[in-house]
């Protein structure tokens, strides 16, 4: 299952001496997102130690002392320029004895409506409910596309809706715990795997471009997300046979709504599979059942017409969406550490190597890489959470 910093200088001179005043970053007017925020469960910790335990995060287990609220939060954000409700999940650890983090913790590619973190259920957690008990104040975003949103096809893999959706979220849940007299440190995590490691960036660069939203990032954790999407498309118009089209038509047909082409799907894909997209991801299959019921091979699934275009000069709509959404020639300013199994076949190895290497090259301050030999997609999120809970801990207030 699955935000940036600019700062301008202005100079003052006299006859006799020059006065540098660095002006600083004026913050912009906040309206208050929060729509709603209704209590669903409250959790003890040793229910969720047992969890963390059960899942093999000790590391996590030993962080936890605090029972949890768990809310659903309703917010307001924008969707292609027009104001919208979206939602989350939100879990507040009770009893807080020091003013408490933030932590914005982002889902993997989801199909299934169900799976919404909103979409709460005591017995299908979305395991970031121990970073609460931790004693995070954490947010976990639907994203637009779900739970309050659902009506909406869900923006996937486009960076503007990624990181608004997530810094809009943000807001609201300050709002919440400020009118509700939680005290807080002023630190903010960022994090994610798979999609959620791509909405982890894009949220990032949202924040760090953008100081009026008033946000600092303190550290983001990003893992196995396809933020080298033109490196990626490079690959599958290759002609090597890919083990999960559903995730390519997912980002055909997002792109498809989001950008107003509104192209008939069979531009894109041969018959049977134009036609099978649309009945299949309609909110109530899971991927796996989507990927059964199309082709692997590039050349059986794309339109013949449009894969020759994206082999030559053609498509160049959809190649500039690619480019604008790729992450790999953004730089970050905040530290922030990027994860990958380097045996990971859904959301290949090399999208994080180039990223990383692009980043480093273009002199990001604070960028770490930390491959996982062998892991493939499922099993390095483990390796992942291990390494990042005591590093994020490194931050925090004590």
């Amino acid at each position: 299952m699955f935000s940036i910093l600019l700062a301008g200088s202005c100079w003052f001179a006299s006859c006799k001496d020059t006065v540098v005043l660095e002006e600083k970053p004026v913050q912009e007017v906040q309206k208050d997102l929060l729509v709603s925020a209704e209590k669903l469960t409250t959790i003890p910790a040793a229910g969720l130690k047992e969890i963390a335990v059960s899942n093999g995060r000790p590391e996590l287990a030993a962080l936890i002392k605090y029972n949890v609220d768990v809310y659903r939060l309703v917010y307001l954000t924008n969707y292609n320029g027009k104001e919208i409700q979206a939602s989350g999940l939100m879990v507040v650890p009770l009893n807080l004895t020091a003013p408490a983090a933030i932590l914005s913790a982002h889902h993997g590619t989801t199909f299934d409506q169900k799976y919404a973190p909103s979409n709460f259920q005591i017995n299908s957690l979305t395991g970031f409910e121990p970073f609460g008990a931790a004693g995070y104040l954490t947010l976990v975003p639907d994203f637009i596309g779900y739970g309050v949103s659902k009506q909406i096809l869900h923006p996937y893999y486009d960076v503007e809706h990624s990181g608004t959706a997530v810094v809009d979220m943000i807001k609201a849940g300050k709002s919440f715990f400020q009118k509700n007299k939680l005290a807080l440190s002023g630190e903010l995590f960022l994090a994610g795997y798979s999609e959620g490691g791509y909405v982890t960036l894009a949220a990032q660069k949202e924040i760090e471009e953008h100081p009026g939203h008033g946000l600092t990032v303190t550290a983001s954790g990003a893992g196995a997300g396809g933020y080298d999407l033109e490196g990626m498309l490079t690959r599958i118009i290759g002609g090597e046979p890919y083990e999960y089209p559903a995730n390519l038509a997912f980002i055909l047909q997002a792109y498809n709504k989001t950008y107003n082409w509104n192209r008939p799907l069979t531009d894109f894909f041969q018959q049977p599979y134009a036609t099978r997209i649309q009945e299949l991801i309609d909110g109530t299959r899971t991927s796996s059942s989507i990927n059964s019921a199309l082709a692997k091979d590039p050349e059986k699934l794309f339109n013949t017409t449009f894969l020759a275009a994206l082999r030559g000069n053609g498509e160049q709509a959809l190649k500039a969406a690619l480019k604008k959404n790729s992450l790999k020639n953004w730089v970050p300013k905040s530290p922030t550490r990027l994860y990958h199994g380097t045996a990971d076949i859904m959301v290949p190895f090399f999208t994080s190597q180039s990223t990383y290497e692009a980043m480093k090259a273009a002199n990001a301050p604070n960028l770490k890489f930390v491959s996982i030999p062998g892991g493939g997609h499922g099993s390095s999120l483990e390796p992942m959470i291990k390494d990042l809970i005591p590093w994020m801990e490194g931050f925090r207030s004590k």
